[in-house]
């Protein structure tokens, strides 16, 4: 087994296990790790061999504790190298053993006519007592699992000589395990292939100028240009530059976290402030498929409500179960009575169809075009009464294109264009976008003669040539804030937003240099997506708009939409969610520029467009993948038929295990048929949950 470092941080080590192995190794590995002094926990993820050891923050601890693997394994813990994509590996069924083949599982049943009796004994006791230990360990460790209620009906059989029911107990058990392996195997690889198709870009120095490329692209040793809002695309080291970098997403600091020249940065994280210069530790195929477990892995940990619920009171019953088949032992004396009891649990069949559930949904939302990171935000989905937009880029085209330039001042056409897209380039968001490709078209160059660009939250950019301040971004920024005088050009920009053009305004120094108006289309689909949303239940749809309050409302009526708030700034748009989440609504927050990041947060749940930047991307608890508005209303529908089944699955399991305890407390079930049924519908509840995927799309 090969360990690599995922990322250490003061009293933080997590590893990556390449391949995941078997249990024999991990257990080794989990082992020497326990008895090191100073280590406080261990969470091991065996599906995406994530091992994440929290210790005390001393330098020498962690210096001995990388020393003890390195002696430990062949290869010791390094910085994660170029690798070949891991398959995700099969989740043990109970945090040990792999769960078993199902050859290995038939084998016995199928050779068991011409097996000699002493050879079937020895393969029931096999089967057995690695089940028998689990329960006595979670019974010595305190607690009441369903492993010490498949562990004393298994001693009830063997202390009775019943090495019949024995068998095929075990077998039952055995294929309960591999049912459910199997089935969160096949969920959570097709679930990671849809999400490890996501593009990310990024920005590589070539010699002296910046080239963009598929982060895909980048190699071993490249130098990755890291600005604010960026997501770092690969593992690497800070070479030059200070930036604070946001690594909650990876490790649950709540504060950014400052990198200087000799720093590590690690894939998935993303530059709140400042820029860096990144030498690339490895490629992006490996760090991209780590950030690809990372969402299974978060995913996973996010679970709908609905669903902790359930696993809490299936946890809850337990002990019931056990105190009930106490209590029929004591009053029949009939251990097959009690043993019938202890093998109808409620817990089994809940915490597996419940998160299958949850994975099947949110791959067939996948498919549909919505990546959802969790059960919660799936929960969020189809409960969101509220829906905001933002209108940039959201309701309108991603695309905008210019309508014109208008130069001021004495500059020329040419100029205005060529230093606005010379700073626009370093930026994603549409607009930026926009304006560069129009002057690609034109055919008009620019060299970087500029100093370092600065991104303005909500306004614009910012930086200097020749001595003199640049600014690009709004009229609030370039005339309110920074106090540009519009001149002049009053008259024309006046008309320009009448006729209903976004304006950009340049100023080099403080003088106005001329607006570039664009036509920003609104989506084909943006009124249908509106209302497939109420007539799927939204009470409210909001837009919010940078716009003055007669282009918001133009642009509202056209849409269909009676709520609007215009001339709205981030922190605005912040306080407008909070405001409505503070009236008792779940909120849903739709955006795709770097201002919406905050909104999006806060948001009950929020959800960025594909073509969006990177950190809204990596903000969003959803993302659409093909840009089309009505693959909300779909995924809404999708997610509310997912909550329908688990609580179809939570009646269906209710019942019928009500009905077996039942059975075995009136002595009307044997224990192998108590077991039948009770996988029966442990499984029926699993092809419930399941059933989305198997209907065509």
């Amino acid at each position: 087994m090969t360990l690599s470092i995922a990322h250490d941080l003061p009293g933080r080590l997590r590893l990556r296990a390449a391949p995941p192995r078997a249990a024999g190794e991990r257990a080794g590995l989990l082992a020497l790790l326990r008895d090191l002094d100073g280590v406080r926990s261990l969470d091991v993820n065996p599906r995406t061999g994530s091992i994440l050891i929290v210790h005390a923050p001393d330098e020498a601890l962690r210096q001995n504790l990388l020393q003890k693997l390195r002696e430990g394994f062949s290869a010791p813990p390094e910085p994660a190298r170029d690798t070949p994509a891991p398959r995700l590996a099969p989740q043990p069924a109970h945090g040990g053993e792999a769960p078993p083949s199902l050859v290995g599982l038939l084998a016995p049943v199928v050779l068991r006519p011409v097996l000699p009796m002493g050879v079937r004994l020895a393969i029931a006791a096999r089967s057995a007592l690695p089940r028998i230990w689990r329960g006595a360990v979670s019974l010595c460790s305190g607690k009441l699992s369903v492993d010490v209620l498949d562990a004393t009906a298994l001693g009830i059989c063997i202390l009775r000589r019943d090495f019949r029911s024995l068998g095929a107990i075990t077998l039952l058990l055995g294929l309960g395990e591999f049912l459910e392996s199997w089935t969160r195997k096949r969920s959570e690889e097709s679930l990671a292939a849809t999400l490890a198709a996501q593009t990310v870009w990024a920005w590589v120095r070539r010699g002296h100028e910046e080239e963009q490329v598929d982060s895909r692209d980048v190699k071993q040793g490249d130098l990755v240009v890291l600005r604010q809002g960026a997501v770092v695309p690969v593992d690497g080291v800070v070479e030059e530059g200070e930036a604070l970098v946001d690594q909650s997403a990876m490790t649950g600091e709540a504060r950014g976290v400052p990198k200087r020249p000799g720093s590590a940065v690690f894939a998935g994280t993303v530059v709140e402030e400042g820029e860096v210069l990144v030498k690339a530790a490895g490629s992006a195929d490996t760090t991209r498929w780590r950030r690809m477990l990372g969402l299974v892995e978060q995913a996973e940990r996010s679970k709908a409500g609905v669903q902790s619920q359930a696993e809490k009171l299936a946890g809850n019953l337990v002990p019931f179960s056990l105190g009930l088949s106490g209590a029929v032992y004591a009053a029949t004396r009939d251990p097959r009575r009690a043993a019938s009891v202890l093998l109808v649990d409620y817990s089994c069949a809940i915490k597996l169809a419940t998160p299958l559930a949850v994975l099947a949904a949110m791959r067939q939302m996948a498919a549909a075009g919505v990546v959802v990171k969790g059960g919660q935000p799936l929960e969020m989905m189809a409960k969101a009464d509220v829906f905001v937009f933002d209108k940039t880029g959201t309701l309108t085209m991603a695309e905008p294109s210019v309508h014109d330039v208008i130069p001021f001042g004495g500059a020329s056409r040419e100029d205005v264009l060529r230093l606005a897209a010379c700073l626009e380039e370093h930026f994603p968001h549409p607009v930026a976008r926009a304006v560069v490709r129009q002057a690609r078209e034109e055919g008009i160059e620019h060299q970087e003669e500029h100093a370092r660009v600065e991104y303005v939250a909500a306004h614009g950019v910012a930086s200097w040539l020749k001595g003199k301040r640049v600014l690009l971004g709004s009229r609030h920024f370039i005339h309110e804030d920074e106090g540009v005088p519009l001149g002049d050009a009053a008259e024309t920009v006046a008309r320009l937003a009448e006729e209903g053009h976004s304006l950009l305004y340049l100023a080099v120094g403080d003088e106005l240099a001329g607006v570039i108006s664009l036509d920003d289309p609104l989506r084909p689909e943006a009124g249908e997506a509106i209302q497939a949303l109420r007539d799927s239940g939204v009470q409210r749809v909001i837009m919010l708009t940078g716009d003055l309050d007669g282009m918001a409302a133009r642009i509202s009526k056209q849409l269909g939409i009676t709520e609007w708030i215009a001339q709205v700034l981030p922190d605005e748009k912040h306080r407008v969610i909070e405001g409505l989440m503070a009236e008792g609504h779940t909120v849903a927050m739709v955006g795709d520029g770097l201002n919406d990041a905050p909104a999006l947060a806060r948001a009950s749940v929020g959800i960025s467009m594909h073509q969006g930047a990177d950190v809204t991307r990596e903000v969003a608890d959803v993302v659409l993948t093909t840009g089309d508005l009505t693959a909300l209303a779909r995924a809404r529908s999708l997610a509310r038929a997912s909550l329908a089944r688990i609580k179809t699955n939570y009646l269906l399991i209710v019942t019928v295990n009500s009905l077996l305890l039942a059975g075995g407390l009136f002595g009307r079930l044997t224990p192998q048929l108590s077991a039948v049924m009770h996988n029966g519908a442990t499984l029926a509840a699993a092809l419930n949950s399941l059933r989305p995927l198997a209907l065509p799309r």
